[in-house]
């Protein structure tokens, strides 16, 4: 729970009289107009319509979308407590470098060049680092040659995040891990490296079923289509899971085919 200076206190209450509504929605909507960097909200508060959003220059959304009154009540709410977090110290300080403050990210990453949140989510940008803080965890990753042009989260956790690069839009997961709560077991710390999973007791068939189909090998007469195409569902499989290639799935399949 974010703690409030004596001025930050008295503005609440202020605010609380006199649009008549709790202490607890003015706070929560201070909370997600700072986490919106005074410039929008993501919100949830009942007194208020339930789910909705904000953003300065009169975009707004409520649960009661033609509730015009409700509106204009989010919106004049809004716009004061972006003028007060503007010129009041509104939160009590907290040490850079840990959740709950206003650089919550790594003290050695610098400052971002961009930087949002979403929910209970926030994010900032560096040069080749993505930082994301939920539920006061922050994780930071190896964004590699990607170029971050925004993040966006989607209704769940962290599997949800997505960032725009100019390869287009990836999976946060994707990334690979510098630090967090959130790290992998070590031997799938490699996200580029696809994991096969043997959830049967059958042997791994890949290497057999490469050896025993060579391109020089004659047609077998005496198999059963029955095994043929039990073999040719199992290239299927092996190319799904990225251990063929396209190219070498082609051949296969096509020498499978003429024993038929």
């Amino acid at each position: 729970m974010q703690q409030f200076t004596p001025d930050g206190q008295r503005a609440i209450n202020d605010l609380s009289q006199r649009y008549n509504i709790s202490l607890e929605a003015v706070e929560h909507m201070l909370i997600s107009v700072n986490n919106g960097s005074g410039s929008m909200a993501q919100f949830s508060c009942p007194e208020l319509g339930g789910s909705g959003q904000w953003m300065r220059g009169g975009m707004i959304m409520v649960g009661d979308m033609f509730n015009t009154g409700l509106k204009a009540t989010v919106d004049n709410l809004c716009n004061e407590l972006s003028n007060l977090l503007a010129n009041t110290q509104v939160f009590v300080e907290v040490p850079a470098g840990t959740p709950g403050s206003a650089q919550w990210w790594p003290s050695e990453l610098g400052a971002p060049f961009s930087s949002g949140a979403q929910n209970s989510t926030r994010y900032a940008v560096f040069p080749n680092r993505l930082a994301v803080e939920i539920g006061g965890r922050v994780t930071v990753y190896d964004t590699q040659d990607h170029q971050i042009s925004g993040v966006s989260q989607q209704q769940g956790g962290n599997d949800s995040l997505s960032f725009n690069s100019q390869y287009g839009t990836i999976s946060v997961n994707s990334l690979p891990l510098i630090t967090g709560a959130q790290v992998l077991a070590p031997e799938n710390t490699n996200f580029a490296t696809p994991e096969i999973q043997q959830e049967t007791q059958e042997p791994p068939l890949a290497p057999a079923l490469i050896m025993k189909v060579p391109a020089n090998q004659a047609p077998e007469k005496d198999e059963s289509s029955d095994v043929i195409l039990a073999l040719i569902e199992k290239l299927g499989h092996l190319h799904e899971a990225g251990v063929l290639d396209d190219e070498e799935f082609t051949a296969k399949k096509q020498e499978l085919l003429a024993r038929l």
